[in-house]
C-alpha cells in the first residue's frame, strides 16, 4: 500500500469512512422475548454500515444507579450475549464507570436494568465504552499490512484535527471497511458519519 507524506505523518493511501455510534444495545433472543414477549422479532428501521446489521424500530429504557436513559435503540440481529454500548457522558448520567472494551468482552463490566414494554431484565454485567475500532475485510488488511486485533494510529483531519491512538483493527470476511467511534469521540473531533480518516503509516 502506497503512503502519502506530510511534514508530520505518512498516511496509508486508503480513506476509511467513519461511522459514529450512538448509544445502543445488543440483545440475546432470550432477553428480547423477556422484554417484548415470547416469539417477538425485531422490526428493521434501517441498514447499518456492516453487512447484515441493522437498527431496529424498538427502543428500551436503561436504568442505572443514579439515572435513566430512555429511547436506547436495539441493534439487530440478536446476539449470543446482551451488551450495552454507551459514551462516557451517558455513563455519568447513569452513575456508572464502564471500562473500554472490545465488543463481546463484557466480563467484569457494570450491569443495569433494562425496561421493555413487556418486562424487565436485570443485567449483572454488559455495559461498556466500546473501543474505537476499524472493521476490515481481509483483502484490505493484507493490503495495509495489519491483522485482526492489531492497533493503529488514525489521523482525523479538519478544524479539530487529531491523532487517535490505540484504534483496534477487527478483520472478518463479513466486514466492510469502516471506523467506529462513539459520540463523545466524534464530537471532540467534529466527526460525522461519512467523513473519512486515514491510518498513519
Amino acid at each position: 500500500m502506497e503512503s502519502i507524506g506530510t511534514k508530520e505523518h505518512h498516511f496509508v493511501d486508503l480513506p476509511i469512512p467513519v461511522g459514529v455510534s450512538n448509544r445502543h444495545i445488543h440483545l440475546t433472543k432470550e432477553d428480547l422475548e423477556m422484554l417484548f414477549g415470547v416469539g417477538y422479532g425485531l422490526n428493521k428501521l434501517k441498514e447499518l454500515g456492516q453487512p447484515g446489521e441493522y437498527a431496529s424500530k424498538e427502543v428500551l429504557t436503561v436504568v442505572g444507579p443514579r439515572g435513566v436513559i430512555e429511547g436506547v435503540r436495539i441493534l439487530g440481529p440478536p446476539r449470543k450475549f446482551t451488551q450495552i454500548e454507551i459514551s462516557m457522558t451517558d455513563a455519568y448520567r447513569l452513575g456508572l464507570k464502564p471500562p473500554v472494551r472490545d465488543s463481546g468482552h463484557v466480563q467484569g463490566t457494570p450491569g443495569v436494568a433494562v425496561v421493555g414494554p413487556q418486562g424487565v431484565v436485570a443485567l449483572d454485567q454488559g455495559v461498556i465504552l466500546a473501543a474505537r475500532h476499524i472493521h476490515m475485510h481481509p483483502d484490505d488488511a493484507a493490503e495495509i499490512g495489519v491483522k485482526d486485533q492489531s492497533k493503529v494510529k488514525v489521523h482525523v483531519p479538519g478544524e479539530r484535527a487529531q491523532v487517535m491512538e490505540n484504534v483496534l483493527v477487527r478483520v472478518s470476511q463479513e466486514y466492510k471497511l469502516e471506523m467506529h467511534v462513539d459520540t463523545d469521540e466524534a464530537n471532540a473531533a467534529l466527526l460525522q458519519t461519512g467523513n473519512e480518516v486515514k491510518i498513519i503509516h
